[in-house]
């Protein structure tokens, strides 16, 4: 055997190489010219012990820089209980796909089911998938949902105060469905209401998104944009960090048709980018429409509690030319993590993390104003993430912060910081970033 790790013995091989007509297994190779074939030694370390192997990523990881972080845009530095990563990684549970044979999943599908349940009490919408693959294609696949709902309208509005990095996501996914993705302007931080009447009375338009908090942190009033939106026949989408309707108003309250979003403020760790989980929820008329999967509740021959997956157009999975979305499944690994936080915060829990990030926020802006470097850009509410001017040099000033261990925000213009505060962030942390200034 060529090599010990491989399940073939010789005759297995001798075999398939006969099927295949070769006489070795370099034959599998003959049509690749000798130039671009590698003959020398692969440069790879020596062999190491166990001990060794946690010595050498002991030293890698002393390279890392822990920062405290004021940084937000869309992946906050929240509070993750300890208990998470013990329950995720029990074997029933960690796995690296989602089942097929979900009726015989029973522990997969009633995470699943408790997932959904929190999603649409958290959004007051009727109804919640078993999660996407992130917020932002969350986003596209509303867009989607919204188009295909609405036949031919082919317009899509998106307010220019939702997080830049999702719209660039929903250009792309306009671009290769023939949507007609259309800016609604903002006007001081909050998405202009006069602009967005006029884009709908130019007519053909299917859906309207706004985010709550908005990108810059605002809390908008959204009163009125859904029957403004609902009179031209289109779909409102609300687009919300979801940890925030603790204590906001839900997309339900706001009118919503669909409501979508990032569940990492649900005490996912920021990990450098991902994984994280998107959460879609809507009004039950539009249940036919959701990509993804849906797992119900229902009693088994012997009247025994089951669940199974329920509702879903069948479109996505065999007629995927006719299909609104060809994600037909999810690995579920981060959805059950939000599960399991929700589940040991509780409701209260939940609204006492909130209204920490929201008196930090506050707290800290009050702090800025007050060195007489900084001024606020928008003078509106804000929740726990705000925009101030600084009179300096903005590169210079954060390089100090992270000289000090301090992440200072995120620069989104040549005079302008945004600054983001979680219910992780002490008094002495804000007050240490201050005097830094």
């Amino acid at each position: 055997m060529s090599f010990k790790y491989f399940p073939h013995t010789e005759a297995d091989l001798q075999a398939m190489m006969q099927k295949v007509g070769v006489s070795d297994l370099d034959g599998l190779y003959a049509e690749l010219p000798e130039e671009v074939r590698f003959r020398g030694d692969y440069n790879l370390p020596e062999g190491m012990s166990e001990v060794e192997v946690r010595q050498l990523f002991d030293q890698l990881g002393r390279q890392n820089q822990p920062l405290t972080c004021f940084a937000g845009a869309g992946v906050y530095d929240h509070y993750t209980p300890s208990v998470i990563p013990n329950l995720l990684q029990r074997s029933e549970f960690l796995t690296s796909y989602t089942p097929y044979q979900a009726e015989i999943s029973q522990g997969t599908l009633h995470y699943i089911f408790e997932f959904q349940s929190m999603m649409a009490e958290l959004t007051g919408m009727d109804i919640s998938n078993a999660s996407m693959y992130d917020g932002t294609t969350a986003s596209a696949e509303a867009m989607m949902m919204a188009v295909a709902a609405g036949k031919k309208q082919r317009r899509f509005l998106v307010s220019e105060t939702v997080d830049p990095k999702t719209v660039e996501v929903m250009k792309t996914y306009a671009h290769f469905q023939g949507i007609d993705l259309e800016i609604i302007p903002q006007k001081d931080g909050t998405t202009d209401r006069d602009a967005m009447v006029q884009m709908l009375q130019e007519g053909g338009v299917a859906g309207v998104m706004v985010q709550m908090p908005n990108y810059f942190g605002i809390v908008e009033d959204y009163d009125g944009f859904a029957d403004a939106i609902h009179a031209q026949k289109g779909l409102f989408v609300v687009n919300s960090i979801i940890a925030d309707l603790a204590v906001l108003k839900t997309p339900a309250e706001l009118g919503a048709d669909i409501a979508v979003g990032d569940g990492q403020s649900l005490g996912i760790p920021m990990q450098f980018g991902g994984p994280y989980v998107g959460y879609m929820c809507c009004t039950e008329k539009l249940i036919r429409k959701m990509p993804g999967r849906i797992v119900g509740k229902t009693l088994d021959s012997r009247g025994q509690r089951a669940f199974v997956l329920t509702l879903q157009a069948r479109e996505q999975h065999i007629r995927r030319q006719k299909a609104t979305s060809n994600i037909c499944s999810n690995q579920s690994l981060m959805a059950l993590f939000v599960t399991v936080y929700c589940s040991l915060m509780g409701r209260e829990g939940l609204k006492e993390a909130a209204e920490l990030g929201y008196a930090g926020a506050h707290y800290l802006c009050e702090q800025l104003v007050a060195t007489g470097h900084f001024t606020l850009v928008y003078d509106k509410p804000f929740f726990n993430e705000f925009v101030v001017r600084y009179d300096g040099d903005v590169d210079a000033l954060q390089a100090r912060f992270v000289e000090n261990g301090i992440f200072g925000g995120v620069k989104v213009a040549d005079d302008q910081i945004m600054f983001a505060v979680t219910e992780k962030r002490t008094k002495e942390e804000v007050d240490r970033l201050i005097s830094l200034i």
